[in-house]
């Protein structure tokens, strides 16, 4: 695995262990809470890239510990290789939105389960929006920055934002009427 061809889930599991030795599923944990909000990794991901990072040399696993779990460590090639892929421009985002997908083929679904459809979106993304702040309170009281709220704050930004698409989408009637 050469530096300059080090994807985003590599990159992401060696910033993660310059906090120290992780197995597999603590970094799959690891991901799920510190950018599980706007980034996805999968375990298959994670094992898959453990494995190639490891015959890379830029990790090296420790020996077995509880539960047979293996603690991956970085080793100073690695930490060259997580420098390396950080100070590349970082590529354009990708939106990966079922339910966009769902509505361009809305014409195909009864009514009711669309606006079922929604109205469940609209509720998580509204659910989404109380958490993050709710997390912004907390960290703002415990001292944080703005400089530490810069993620945060755009998933503030962001819910607000879809939160207001919902509030402008037309009735499910109208959307099953539109042809692509």
């Amino acid at each position: 695995m050469a530096t300059e061809r080090l994807n985003a889930t590599a990159g992401s599991l060696l910033g993660f262990l310059h906090d120290g030795p992780q197995s597999g599923w603590d970094l799959v944990q690891t991901a799920q809470l510190q950018i599980g909000d706007y980034w996805s990794l999968t375990q298959s991901q994670v094992y898959r890239e453990l494995t190639a990072m490891a015959q890379a040399g830029l990790i090296e696993a420790e020996a077995s510990g509880p539960r047979d779990r293996r603690a991956y460590r970085l080793t100073k090639t690695g930490s060259s290789a997580f420098r390396s892929w950080l100070m590349q421009l970082p590529g354009p985002e990708q939106i990966r939105y079922p339910l966009l997908l769902t509505l361009a083929f809305a014409r195909h679904l009864p009514a009711k389960q669309l606006s079922e459809f929604i109205a469940h979106h609209r509720s998580v993304h509204a659910d989404r929006l109380r958490t993050y702040r709710d997390a912004e309170t907390a960290a703002r009281a415990a001292g944080a920055t703005p400089a530490d709220l810069v993620t945060l704050d755009f998933g503030i930004r962001y819910e607000t934002a879809v939160l207001g698409w919902f509030d402008h989408l037309p009735d499910a009637d109208q959307l099953r009427r539109v042809r692509r």
